[in-house]
């Protein structure tokens, strides 16, 4: 497949705009799948007989895009993207799972602190009384989709060495897994530490998500603000008429 590809050095376009241009269509077309390897710079440098810093750039530009996913150490692969539905309340874990995905979670910060204003505000909570805040990166099959920045009563979360891959497995043991939430969407641009984390570019799209959930007893019980790629995320919402 990738030795069919044709680039013309007396064409004016710049030969990396050329490759992007095949690879695109191999993509588009349904000849390369989401999850297939795209062959290393070295490989297509001697493929095409063109620099390593074309193929480089063209490669960087559709991963720019969200056509690629580069992961250290393992290589260039054709974007997967996820859906989630916005009608059920699913953790993390259990998405990636139920799609066959390796689920994996980079902890960043596990703190115990008093709670902040809006914190205890959305958690109905007294002054003075203290939250576990948590930050992670969430992968799938080593892919950083996700920047999850939560915060829970402490109550619900008594030891935090319970604290696995998912948050709500911990949060069921104490009773107080949520079983609804309200949650808000909105488009922002990834930030420089956010860029880093998810392994995209500043400035890049991201789905801003706060979410504010409940137990069975009707508890606030979590406050989540994430950014996730919208270039691998979709959310999906089922209409019903009236």
């Amino acid at each position: 497949m990738f030795d069919g590809l044709k680039l013309d050095p007396s064409d004016p376009t710049p030969l990396y705009l050329q490759l992007q241009a095949e690879l695109r269509s191999l993509i588009e077309a349904g000849k390369l799948l989401p999850g297939d390897a795209v062959p290393g710079e070295r490989d297509l440098a001697n493929r095409l007989k063109i620099s390593r810093v074309t193929i480089r750039r063209a490669i960087s530009n559709l991963a720019a895009d969200g056509l690629l996913v580069q992961r250290q150490g393992a290589g260039t692969f054709v974007a997967r993207r996820m859906e989630a539905s916005l009608s059920v309340l699913s953790s993390f874990s259990d998405d990636m799972r139920a799609r066959g995905m390796t689920p994996e979670s980079r902890w960043i910060e596990r703190v115990v602190a008093v709670a902040m204003p809006e914190e205890a505000l959305s958690l109905s909570l007294s002054p003075g009384a203290s939250v576990v805040r948590l930050t992670r990166v969430r992968l799938a099959d080593g892919m950083p989709l996700a920047v999850e920045r939560a915060s829970v009563p402490s109550a619900y979360l008594p030891d935090l060495t319970q604290l696995g891959s998912s948050l709500y497995a911990a949060m069921a043991i104490a009773g107080a897994r949520p079983v609804r939430a309200l949650q808000r969407i909105r488009a922002e641009k990834a930030g420089e530490r956010d860029a880093d984390m998810l392994a995209i570019p500043v400035g890049a799209p991201v789905l801003a998500i706060e979410r504010r959930g409940f137990d069975a007893l009707n508890r606030p019980v979590e406050l989540t603000r994430s950014r996730i790629r919208a270039d691998l995320y979709d959310f999906i919402a089922e209409l019903r008429g009236l």
